[in-house]
């Protein structure tokens, strides 16, 4: 899975906008125009690398003479003191530069990190691992590219890939049965229809209703299980609500297709990782 360039290169440009805005003073004054270094980045904690090839980009777009060797690649482990990448520039543009560059790095390298030790849970089982549409504003593409590298699978990218029925959608659509009927009506043939459910009332009501997949909202793991075997094959089925580590296991253990996880791009814990001028 690759990033389109078009999207990477829109976000960093307004990352260097907001951070730079007309002038880095601290450079500006300090570091003469032709100063050459070299750089590196380096892990300080252990964890799965993710975002180095958008983090390097950062430094191209604002130096044509930076050229990059890359130790590790995305989706590798990483332990702390192991080298990700060594670098040379114009000393200007690598000082400018590294705080934007660390906080796309870290933060995606977090959430591959995140959703790995989400997946290493559901080993043994048949349970994927997904994020949510919970991700923060421009950056969606960034997160969700992040969790393929920690091993997790994309849920739907906006509202246009799929159809989910939330509880609001349902209460203001006058119940799941009128709601799923409307969308098969008029909904192209292409389009999935997830049905939220929060008791088991509503799992028979999305069943009947012939939903494609079924969301287990914030059920106790019994709840899940009765469900799950209601369900049998007649619909894919999906965990979410309250999902933490110590839960995931006993989750997956009862059969559920996807376990999805909004925790692992909007609170993720950014990776920590450094920038260090070569002396």
């Amino acid at each position: 899975m690759k990033l389109p360039m078009f999207y990477v290169d829109d976000v960093i440009r307004r990352a260097l906008a907001e951070d730079i805005n007309y002038i880095d003073v601290s450079t500006a004054y300090v570091i003469d125009e032709d100063a050459v270094s070299e750089a590196y980045f380096i892990a300080k904690a252990p964890g799965v690398l993710c975002g180095l090839d958008v983090a390097l980009r950062v430094f191209e777009m604002t130096d044509p003479t930076f050229k990059a060797t890359v130790c590790k690649h995305d989706g590798d482990r990483i332990e702390k003191g192991d080298p990700i990448a060594e670098f040379s520039g114009r000393t200007a543009a690598l000082l400018g530069c590294e705080r934007t560059a660390l906080n796309l790095l870290q933060h995606m390298s977090g959430v591959a990190t995140a959703t790995a030790r989400a997946v290493a849970l559901t080993e043994g089982s048949k349970t994927t691992i997904a994020e949510t549409r919970k991700t923060l504003p421009g950056l969606r593409a960034l997160q969700k590219y992040a969790v393929v590298c920690g091993g997790g699978r994309n849920h739907r990218y906006n509202l246009s890939d799929a159809a989910m029925l939330k509880d609001n959608h349902i209460d203001a659509g006058g119940g799941i049965a009128k709601t799923v009927a409307l969308l098969r009506e008029r909904a192209g043939h292409t389009v999935k229809i997830e049905v939220e459910t929060r008791n088991m009332d509503e799992v028979r009501e999305a069943v009947e209703a012939g939903a494609d997949i079924i969301m287990l909202d914030n059920m106790t793991t019994e709840q899940m299980r009765e469900a799950v075997e209601f369900i049998g094959d007649s619909a894919l089925t999906e965990a979410s609500g309250n999902i933490t580590d110590e839960r995931i296991r006993e989750i997956s253990a009862i059969g559920v297709d996807i376990i999805s996880i909004g925790a692992l791009t909007h609170s993720v814990t950014a990776m920590d990782i450094s920038m260090r001028i070569k002396l």
